[in-house]
């Protein structure tokens, strides 16, 4: 229900065209799935993000963020209150060996001003879909590298909508997970530490790992990337294969034939079929290994 107090509110922080009432969300992820947002704003300074989350937690409104919506799925009836997209806040500084990037900006850029500036570190990233701040979020990683290798320190504001710089290491980055949900922080800078490289080098590695990536996934379709953490022991991916699940359906969504740790969106799915799709393949998995496979990609929204 949109509530004209509000939006009066919201377009006193941030320019009226930033602030976008009912706003469908498909396309602001990669599964393409996705009901509207009740406000949907997008700050272009950190000065709004904080006028933002404190008016928010003024009115007691529901308030959500959005990154690049790489490892996310939105249910269909969309998300109630504020939804806060970081996209605009995308530069990325160097100097030295340090690379300073804002959080809307995608990981896969930063990676390549690294090798503009000759940089050796974020190699694993040049094919992770996401945003920086999605990518401090779950410590994102790739080709035995991660976030936490590079990652020096974050700017960030909590709860109250006060800013503060925390070290790497406040962050608890663990296998594909941090504090900052618990902690109620957003991510709006990260600063890496890199070290001098050569340039063939890390572009002839980056080169590899991109035809490995393009070569493994199911990137002619919509998805949200890898959907199950590594259980320990094991592959997810090869699990499903064995349990005979690859090229399962359920309405849109279909366990991708090319590599069955994704699912992929394949004819219109439904954020609805996606996840059914999803608890029959961790059901499955279950019942013939005993292996119960933890999601990596996130579930929020509201079902129709």
């Amino acid at each position: 229900m949109v509530k004209h107090h509000l939006y009066e509110k919201l377009i006193e922080i941030v320019n009226k065209e930033n602030v976008v009432v009912d706003k469908p969300l498909k396309s602001y992820t990669y599964t393409r799935l996705g009901g509207n947002a009740d406000y949907f704003v997008t700050p272009e300074t950190y000065e709004q993000v904080q006028g933002i989350v404190k008016l928010a937690r003024k009115e007691n409104e529901a308030f959500t963020l959005l990154g690049n919506g790489s490892n996310l799925i939105i249910k269909d009836g969309g998300i109630r209150g504020i939804v806060m997209y970081l996209g605009k806040l995308n530069e990325i500084t160097s100097s030295g060996k340090v690379l300073t990037a804002q959080s809307g900006a995608k990981i896969i850029n930063v990676s390549r001003r690294a090798l503009a500036e000759t940089l050796t570190g974020l190699e694993f990233a040049c094919g992770i879909p996401g945003s920086v701040g999605g990518a401090l979020y779950m410590n994102a990683g790739a080709y035995g590298g991660e976030i936490k290798d590079v990652l020096y320190s974050a700017v960030i504001v909590n709860r109250e909508g006060e800013l503060h710089t925390v070290f790497a290491e406040e962050l608890n980055l663990d296998y594909r997970t941090s504090n900052i949900s618990e902690q109620g922080w957003i991510v709006l800078e990260a600063t890496f530490h890199l070290q001098e490289g050569n340039h063939d080098e890390i572009k002839a590695k980056m080169d590899e790992l991109t035809y490995l990536r393009e070569s493994k996934q199911p990137l002619e379709y919509p998805s949200c990337g890898s959907v199950f953490k590594r259980p320990p022991g094991y592959f997810a991916g090869k699990l499903i294969q064995d349990s005979g699940l690859q090229g399962k359906q359920i309405g849109g969504a279909q366990v991708s034939l090319k590599h069955a740790g994704f699912i992929v969106n394949v004819d219109n799915s439904t954020a609805g079929e996606y996840i059914s799709l999803i608890q029959h393949v961790q059901k499955v998995v279950k019942e013939n290994f005993g292996v119960q496979l933890e999601r990596e990609v996130r579930i929020i929204g509201e079902d129709l």
